[in-house]
């Protein structure tokens, strides 16, 4: 099976890369994000509640709080000269009533297309 070559940056929650050998791990790098609610937010979202169904104020902040803490793990480990990130994980945590921190975080690697296939 011909290997793919690597895009500019992959990211993965697994703890390898297919057809990819680490050849260096320059430790965890994260990307941290606090967020609240604007007031006229906290309104639009006791509307939506009051309706039911999805609260898609809710969703679509904790989406962009995700994707931002994304993006600044992946310049963090671009910064230390990953060309990957194996084992991504998120996590959240309420700091105090409405203010919610985003924390993505993964091991920064150098990755190599494996020159030979593990024989069956």
């Amino acid at each position: 099976m011909p290997i793919r070559p690597l895009s500019d940056f992959t990211a993965t929650t697994a703890n390898s890369l297919d057809g990819y050998d680490v050849v260096d791990h320059l430790g965890v790098v994260r990307g941290i994000i606090v967020r609240s609610r604007s007031v006229i937010g906290r309104i639009g979202v006791g509307i939506q509640t009051f309706f039911g169904g999805n609260i898609t104020l809710l969703t679509d902040m904790c989406d962009r709080a995700r994707a931002d803490a994304f993006e600044t793990m992946v310049q963090h480990a671009q910064a230390v000269g990953a060309n990957a990130l194996i084992a991504v994980r998120y996590d959240a945590t309420e700091i105090m009533p409405g203010v919610t921190e985003v924390l993505c975080y993964g091991t920064a690697v150098r990755v190599a297309p494996r020159m030979r296939q593990a024989s069956s």
